[in-house]
């Protein structure tokens, strides 16, 4: 059953996860929650078993996709305004992955500066 499904996202608690389900499934999208009870059982492993995954049907998942990109909160600056795209000008503004390139960023990610990715066009800055 499950190889009918992808994961769309995954979040740090079922909460978060929960309320993504509730508008999906409102919009007609199948969806299921995987590891949500772990978590909710213990929060602090949510990281160690990568959090709460929303799978969504294979058949649903580019509506999904349009739906949680539609809702998903985006980066926003010190003062609250929205970050832009210096190649596209979206305001879909995500944190990117941590590249921890050297022992050094391996051993104090927290030092890496960090970096965006546009939703879009999926640069990097």
């Amino acid at each position: 059953m499950i190889d009918n499904y992808t994961v769309l996202a995954t979040f740090p608690y079922s909460t978060e996860a929960q309320i993504t389900k509730s508008k999906l499934e409102n919009e007609g999208v199948s969806v299921l929650l995987l590891d949500e009870k772990t978590v909710d059982s213990d929060p602090l492993i949510s990281q160690a078993i990568g959090g709460v995954k929303l799978l969504v049907a294979n058949a649903d998942f580019e509506k999904a996709l349009q739906i949680y990109n539609d809702i998903r909160p985006y980066e926003v600056d010190s003062e609250g305004n929205a970050i832009a795209c210096p190649s596209c000008h979206s305001n879909h503004i995500l944190i990117a992955p941590l590249e921890r390139k050297n022992l050094f960023y391996m051993l104090f990610p927290f030092f890496e500066k960090t970096k965006y990715i546009c939703n879009d066009c999926k640069t990097i800055f």
